[in-house]
């Protein structure tokens, strides 16, 4: 089962992508976008191309537990993309992802100029560790 990882910014999409047994999950891409309707078709190319069978969208709730305005933005994002696929969409909560990403990349010595480049898809890559190790379940 190919899973892709999604941690949705306001113009970055981090992507992370899974091994063909849906046991790793690796860095796969950023999408930078302005237009969420370029993103889904941009996106939409990726799942077939790379034969995805499920999608897991960060949900990034407030520390309380709360829905905040992020949380919103990617339960608008998950409406849209389901009614262009049919694609199982999962939604994995992703407090701290974002920070533990960078701890992970400040641990491995990489420098600020190049985390920025490449934080959104470790954190997709964290979103989608957190689905893998679930077993492929929702919460």
């Amino acid at each position: 089962m190919k899973c892709l990882g999604l941690d949705l910014g306001t113009k970055t999409l981090g992507l992370a992508i899974s091994d063909s047994l849906g046991l790793i999950a690796s860095p796969y891409k950023v999408i930078r976008y302005d237009d969420v309707n370029a993103l889904i078709i941009e996106l939409l190319d990726i799942i077939e191309k790379e034969k995805i069978e499920v999608l897991v969208l960060g949900l990034p709730k407030n520390m309380d537990n709360s829905m905040g305005f992020a949380s919103e933005r990617s339960l608008k994002f998950k409406e849209l993309l389901e009614k262009k696929t049919d694609k199982k969409i999962v939604l994995v909560d992703e407090r701290l992802s974002t920070v533990e990403a960078e701890n992970i990349l400040i641990g491995a010595d990489v420098s600020r100029k190049n985390r920025k480049k490449v934080i959104d898809e470790m954190a997709a890559a964290i979103i989608l560790d957190t689905y893998l190790r679930m077993g492929g379940k929702d919460e």
